[in-house]
């Protein structure tokens, strides 16, 4: 029998594709297969149709990841405003949250950062970003090596234009300022896609240019 050794939550802000439901079940399976380790629960959360954990269970949970989206981080819809509301509490408990793509510009808003459309346009497909090396201790996010640079795939239009005050800059790239931040030893945002692999990345390319949400 594995002993369980905690419990995370996926925030999940885009529909499955009928793509990533076929081959791997949803959405949900291609974060737990990232993320998870063995004896770990994991529960599922679709934000982007208001399901939200209630207050009283947050307690709880030992992590969050929150997933991308095609929504804007911006916008004022009512779920994506309970998602920063419900945000700004577990940044108040101090609760881990992944913050990625979507999640990570989440994050910069409910920190009191500037969101927008990327400056320097859409970022599409596989981009290397540079590691600050001197804000990244030994033995911490990367391990006991800190590595120079990642490849790491980019899907996006919009970006965080100014970072919160808190908020350490620890990656880069020429497409874009503010490739990964921290704030404290709780709050880590990926601007790119760590959890992505090609074949979603190329199925993703596929369905956006159809509908034109990004031209490529």
């Amino acid at each position: 029998m594995v002993k369980q050794t905690g419990r995370y939550a996926l925030f999940q802000a885009t529909p499955d594709s009928e793509f990533v439901k076929e081959t791997y079940g949803g959405y949900f399976n291609v974060f737990v297969s990232a993320f998870g380790e063995e004896g770990e629960q994991w529960d599922l959360f679709r934000v982007i149709d208001g399901e939200f954990p209630c207050d009283h269970e947050l307690e709880g949970y030992d992590g969050f990841v929150i997933s991308g989206s095609l929504h804007d981080a911006f916008s004022e819809e009512d779920w994506i405003i309970e998602l920063c509301s419900v945000c700004h509490k577990l940044d108040v408990m101090k609760k881990k949250i992944l913050g990625i793509c979507f999640g990570h510009q989440i994050i910069c808003r409910v920190r009191g950062g500037k969101v927008g459309r990327a400056r320097r346009g859409p970022d599409l497909g596989l981009g290397n970003i540079t590691i600050v090396q001197d804000l990244i201790e030994p033995g911490g996010y990367f391990g006991e090596e800190v590595p120079e640079s990642l490849s790491i795939i980019k899907c996006h239009r919009d970006e965080v234009l100014e970072p919160p005050e808190s908020a350490k800059v620890i990656a880069f790239s020429g497409k874009c300022d503010v490739e990964i931040f921290s704030v404290e030893d709780h709050l880590l945002c990926f601007q790119g896609h760590p959890e992505y692999n090609k074949e979603i990345l190329l199925e993703i390319i596929d369905r956006i240019n159809k509908i034109k949400f990004i031209e490529v």
